[in-house]
């Protein structure tokens, strides 16, 4: 059985990270911050989709000073996702010059590689971290390998060198990214962070180091950690590579907010880095967000591909109604739809689900049963099969699930 590890609550806004709080779904923007509309659009794509937390660049005077007005457009549009603010470099100038953003942020992303470099850093790191005492505002203290802190790195390189056991170069680069993290968490709260006001993450693009930082982190600290593979990908290699890192580490009971970082394709959505994170938590049975759509991957006996064609409708009607329905009903997102190619195994894993239905397969009789709860309720033939499905499971949702109370 999984046991989730123990940590501190973290709360950004009106999520809660950490502590018996549910594992949080984030995203990020890929708009200039300063186009205001185009950003708060995006925002809300990610929010629909399901972020419950959306993370913007905050890069220059012009993004800083769009923060505010992107925070109050999203109000008036009803969307009150958390915005956290992800800095680098410049983020003490900007969060002190831009009072507005430093306020309108409900938490601030600060990665000790590049908060500045030598003497500026640690005064440079003082500077956001009183800032975000002064605004009651907690933040992730997010530690990349790409820009880990070079004095840090050489110095356990060289005292590694020195040993006389050395461990390899990729051995102190995972030890480094930890003792980054838990340094700078040190320091954070010596100059009086709250402890329940800082989140860990340790960003590599590699899953087996992945897996072994976020071990050895979890072991030696009670932050609420945020996993997710950097630079992990496009398209499959990304889901893949997300799901294998992320996954064990949740079977492990470590990770209390997920990302997954995929590069979309041109042009592609967004919010498909959601709708992976939220299939990862649901397929491992963490959380619920989605009905979801069991189908069969066909076979010589399902030459037609109408199945295929019929869950793909049913799965894209379903996350187009999800919203309305989250709204309206109490535990929809748990139910399952089952669609079938074929005698074998389509009547049983109809009964299994919550609503199914059995397509015939290749010299089967041309009639679709259809099961509700386990029970036969009717059969579907002809050119509407699946304009008819869909109408069913619109009403089962409306007959079986509780309505929500509204205020």
């Amino acid at each position: 059985m999984r046991h989730r590890r123990q940590s501190v609550a973290a709360k950004v806004g009106k999520v809660r990270i950490g502590g018996d709080a549910p594992i949080v779904v984030q995203s990020m923007t890929n708009t200039d911050t300063a186009d205001v509309e185009g950003t708060v659009q995006q925002v809300r794509s990610l929010a629909r989709a399901g972020s419950e937390l959306v993370r913007i660049t905050v890069n220059s005077d012009e993004a800083a000073a769009a923060v505010p007005k992107i925070r109050e457009r999203l109000d008036q549009l009803g969307c009150d996702v958390p915005l956290i603010g992800d800095f680098h470099f410049n983020g003490h100038k900007l969060l002190k010059t831009h009072a507005g953003c430093a306020e309108a942020l409900a938490k601030y992303r600060i990665n000790p590689g590049n908060v500045g470099r030598g003497s500026r850093r640690d005064p440079q790191f003082a500077e956001m971290i009183e800032i975000a005492c002064r605004h009651a505002k907690p933040i992730r203290i997010g530690v990349n390998w790409g820009s880990l802190d070079p004095e840090l790195l050489t110095r356990m390189m060289d005292e590694n060198n020195a040993a006389a056991t050395p461990r390899s170069a990729n051995e102190i680069m995972r030890a480094a990214v930890v003792e980054s993290c838990l340094q700078s968490a040190a320091r954070a709260e010596a100059l009086g962070q709250p402890r329940d006001g800082i989140v860990l993450s340790a960003k590599v693009s590699g899953v087996q180091d992945l897996i072994a930082i976020y071990t050895e982190l979890a072991a030696r600290c009670d932050y609420p950690l945020h996993l997710g593979l950097t630079e992990a990908g496009m398209g499959s290699k990304g889901i893949v590579a997300s799901t294998a890192g992320i996954g064990v580490l949740l079977q492990a009971g470590i990770g209390d907010t997920i990302r997954v970082s995929l590069t979309p394709e041109p042009g592609g959505d967004r919010s498909q880095e959601v709708i992976v994170a939220q299939e990862i938590l649901q397929t491992m049975g963490l959380r619920a967000f989605m009905p979801m759509v069991i189908a069969c991957p066909g076979c010589g006996r399902t030459t037609s591909t109408y199945f295929q064609e019929l869950a793909q409708s049913i799965q894209g009607h379903i996350r187009h109604r999800m919203p309305e329905w989250r709204k309206a009903y109490v535990g929809v997102e748990d139910m399952n739809v089952a669609v079938m190619g074929c005698v074998v195994n389509g009547p049983g894993e109809s009964k299994h689900a919550n609503i199914g239905i059995s397509l015939p397969g290749t010299g089967e009789r041309p009639v679709a049963p259809v099961y509700e709860d386990g029970e036969k309720t009717v059969t579907l033939k002809g050119a509407r099969i699946a304009e008819e499905f869909q109408e069913l499971v619109e009403r089962y949702v409306a007959r079986r699930y509780p309505p929500r109370e509204t205020r």
